[in-house]
Order: structure tokens, then C-alpha cells, then sequence
């Protein structure tokens, strides 16, 4: 290593740009000539010894980040041209290493532009062979991106980690916080590792929620964020501290297939973890019985956001202490589903939750109002649906703000440990009855085969289209 010679212009000009120096700020702080950094920066000049252990005495630059770092970008990149749409484009490594140097960000996009690319064309090549061996469509099972692998992953199986739980226990009983986690957990992360934690304006972290700076062993929040989900990051980074090897323990059982698949997990994890320290396992289960699953009641009661308290809700799944079987699902007001789990995973045969008759989307007529609903899929089987608006991190005047709506559902037999079940239509006579007036539903409008579906999107593609001239039924798409 004494031999090679490093070049790196580009790093040591980000470090410059991200530290607000000018070039003779820096070359002053190094005790070289402005012109002499300019070099450097244009790896007309590699960099001594002598200049490694300055960059890391007085700008704190780990000296393994000047060697070596793109590498891993370099061999992506040959694997990216080596595609036969590019394979006569081939640049040498040299070209590649300027790439990967001077534009880190561009390369990591092309890189992942270019694996989505490829597993999209994957899972392509696998429609087509099985719609060509069996006339119709069915799951695929091939390559995913990281993010789809992770989804599939948590919505399948139950949303308790016993572990975690565990562990989350033991480190409430070190913290003792009283009626301030906050304040304990801010002590905890100072007094054991140094950290500090600060809020700061939006004008200094306009892109950030949450940042951890290494250097300076400081935690910075962005003053966009309530304080709920301000309590949430710290509790999150002092779980990934603490619960290092249980975390790591649970994403080896869970068996991803790539590392940034794992990262991902890891950061799930580390969430369900900040609700159970925040939402204490015991005590919340004891409440909710008694509040008969009133989130407005658990949120106040915890001092969490609305969110957090319905998430938790999924989880109460212990041996010899669960709770009513709640799944969620969240959407945005352009439909996108991102996140679903369940106490038992979410039901994604049973229910689906594609049907734009949910609540979940009708509640973005009425942001901050409950609205309460029982559903028929076409099978029979029935579910209590809460759906309500959630606000994101706070914008200024001129931002438009974020905003989703959680749908909090379970099996319609639950109703009557439930305060809402009483908010259901019919649910007077219901006792008497046996059942409720609920809403016609479907999984998704491409499996749901319902007949005269005035809020239908898309045709079933288990039925052919009706193309009678002479006759319009009352859906967009008309289907024999």
C-alpha cells in the first residue's frame, strides 16, 4: 500500500463542499498552498502521508474512505456494460474509475436503474412462460427488487417479534423513564455512547428526518417532525444500539437474499422496536382491553400519534397474552399501497386491499375524522374496517403537506370487544341479528368479479370482456 498512489480529487472536493470551505480555507487547515489543493482536487496530485493523517486530525476524514471506496462501484458499473444492450459500449477501466470517482450518486443511480431494469425484464420473461404453459396469469415468484422482497417478506408473516419484545422490556427497566422516555433516552445515548441529540430547523436539514453525525457524536432531528415521530428516531437509533444482536438474529431468520434487502429489514426492525419500547408490552395489552381498542384513548394515554398506537395494535400477538388479531394497511391519496402487516400477517388472499370502496380512500374527504365500516368480500367473509387520515413531517406555507390514510381492520366476529363495533350500520339489532349492513368489496379489481361495480377501475382477468354493442351496463368495463 505504501507504493500505490492515491488519487482522490473528487473526495476530498466533497468534503470540502459539505464542510462550506473554500479552497483556501482548506489548504490553509492542511498547511499546503491553495494552488497545490487545487491539484489535489483534480487528481493532478496524489495525496501524501503527511496530508492523509492531517485530513484526518483536523477535518476528521477516516482515512480508509481515501482508499479504495469506489471499487465496489467500479465492478457494478463493468457488470452494468457487460449487458448485451451496451456490451459495444464497453468503456476501460480507467474511464470507469473517473465514472465511479468524480460522480458517485449518478453512478449508484445508473447502477440501480440498471437492476430494476433487469429484474423487471426477469419477471417479464417468467409472465410470459407461464401465461404461454397455463392460458392464465398467476403469482410470480421470480427476482424482486430489494424493497418488494422486504414487503412480501413482513406482510406474510406475523407482526411480533418475541425477541424484540424481550428486549425492549429489559431496556425499559435500565431507562426507568418515568413519564418522560424522551428526556431518559437522550440521557441514556449521552452518558453511554456520547450522543448528543438536537433538533434542528428545516432550514439546516431541509432533506433529513433523522441524521447521526460520527464525527461529532451528534443526533440531528428535523424540527419538521412532531413530537411523536421526534421520539420515535431517538427511540429507533438507541434500539439499533442496544438490540444489535437480536435485530441481527431476527433478520438472519428471516432470509433475505441481498444485502440491501437486510438493510432495509433492519430498519423495520429497528421501528417495531421504538413502538415497543415507546408502547411497553404489558401495559399497552392491559389497556387496550380495557379502552376496547380506542386508539384515540391508547394514543393519548401513551403520548404517541395515532399511527403508532393502531401500528402497535398489530402487534399483540404473545403467547398467553394476544390480543384482537388487527391487520393495517396505508395508503396515500393516489392509491399506492406501502405499507401492510398484521397480528397474524395481513390477509392478503381473504382481503386484499386494492377495492377503491375501502374506507381507507374515502377518508381523505374528511382528513382527522374515524371513519368506521363493515365489508363483504365476495367469499362472505366480513371485516371491521377503521380508517383515518394521518398528517407526515410539518411543511412551510409553501409546501403541500403529506398526508396518508391507515386502515386498522379485523374479522367482523371481533366486533363486540371493539368500541367501534358499535358505530357500525345496523349494529343496534346486530346482537339479535347475528350480522351488520356492510359494503360489497373485492380484493383488488382485477380479481374481483362483482357485476355492476359502479367504482370498478380495471376488467377481471378472469372473465372475458363483453363487447355487446347493444347493451352498456352500469360499470366502465362490462365483462360476461
Amino acid at each position: 500500500m505504501a507504493d500505490q498512489k492515491i488519487f482522490a480529487g473528487p473526495r476530498i472536493r466533497r468534503v470540502r463542499n459539505a464542510k462550506g470551505l473554500t479552497q483556501t480555507a482548506m489548504a490553509e487547515g492542511l498547511g499546503i498552498s491553495p494552488s497545490y489543493l487545487n491539484l489535489i482536487e483534480r487528481n493532478q496530485r496524489p495525496l501524501t502521508v503527511q496530508l492523509i493523517l492531517k485530513l484526518a486530525s483536523v477535518y476528521k476524514v477516516d482515512p480508509h474512505e481515501l482508499q479504495g471506496e469506489a471499487r465496489g462501484s467500479i465492478a457494478a458499473l463493468k457488470e452494468v456494460f457487460t449487458d448485451p444492450l451496451l456490451v459495444g459500449e464497453l468503456p476501460g477501466d480507467q474511464e470507469l474509475i473517473e465514472i465511479a470517482e468524480a460522480a458517485p450518486n449518478a453512478s449508484a443511480a445508473v447502477i440501480k436503474l440498471f437492476r430494476a431494469y433487469r429484474e423487471q425484464a426477469e419477471r417479464l420473461s417468467d409472465l410470459n412462460e407461464l401465461l404461454a404453459r397455463e392460458g392464465r396469469a398467476t403469482a410470480l415468484s421470480g427476482a424482486r427488487l430489494p424493497i418488494d422482497e422486504v414487503h412480501e417478506v413482513f406482510q406474510r408473516r406475523p407482526n411480533h417479534f418475541a425477541a424484540l419484545e424481550e428486549e425492549a422490556q429489559a431496556f425499559t427497566s435500565v431507562l426507568d423513564p418515568g413519564d418522560d422516555l424522551f428526556g431518559a433516552l437522550k440521557a441514556w445515548l449521552k452518558r453511554e455512547y456520547g450522543i448528543v441529540v438536537k433538533v434542528l430547523p428545516v432550514a439546516t436539514m431541509p432533506n433529513w428526518r433523522r441524521r447521526y453525525d460520527r464525527h461529532s457524536q451528534r443526533l440531528f432531528l428535523s424540527e419538521r417532525l412532531s413530537p411523536f415521530d421526534q421520539l420515535r428516531e431517538v427511540a429507533m437509533e438507541a434500539c439499533l444500539i442496544r438490540m444489535t444482536v437480536a435485530v441481527a438474529g431476527e433478520i438472519q431468520a428471516l432470509k433475505l437474499s441481498t444485502d440491501e434487502a437486510r438493510r432495509l429489514a433492519r430498519f423495520e426492525l429497528g421501528r417495531y422496536a421504538a413502538h415497543a419500547l415507546m408502547m411497553p408490552y404489558q401495559a399497552f395489552h392491559a389497556a387496550a382491553t380495557r379502552a376496547r381498542y380506542d386508539v384515540d384513548v391508547l394514543r393519548s394515554r401513551f403520548g404517541v400519534s395515532f399511527e403508532q398506537a393502531a401500528n402497535r395494535l398489530t402487534m399483540l400477538q404473545r403467547s398467553g397474552a394476544s390480543a384482537v388479531p388487527f391487520f393495517m394497511l396505508e395508503v396515500d391519496n393516489a392509491g399506492n399501497r406501502f405499507r401492510k402487516a398484521g397480528s397474524q400477517g395481513f390477509p392478503q388472499g381473504r382481503f386484499g386491499g386494492g377495492c377503491p370502496k375501502l374506507p381507507v380512500h374515502a377518508a381523505f374527504t374528511q382528513p382527522g375524522q374515524i371513519f368506521v365500516e363493515a365489508v363483504e368480500m365476495p367469499d362472505g367473509a366480513e371485516f371491521l374496517c377503521i380508517a383515518r387520515t394521518l398528517e407526515g413531517p410539518q411543511g412551510s406555507f409553501s409546501e403541500r403537506p403529506r398526508r396518508t390514510a391507515l386502515l386498522l381492520g379485523c374479522d367482523i366476529g371481533f366486533r363486540d370487544e371493539i368500541v367501534y363495533g358499535a358505530a357500525l350500520p345496523g349494529a343496534a339489532g346486530a346482537a339479535k341479528a347475528g350480522a351488520v349492513m356492510a359494503t360489497p368489496v373485492g380484493p383488488a379489481c382485477r380479481l374481483c368479479e362483482r357485476i355492476g361495480c359502479l367504482a370498478r377501475a380495471e376488467p377481471p382477468v378472469t372473465r372475458p370482456l363483453g363487447l355487446d354493442e347493444m347493451v352498456t351496463g352500469l360499470s366502465a368495463f362490462d365483462f360476461q
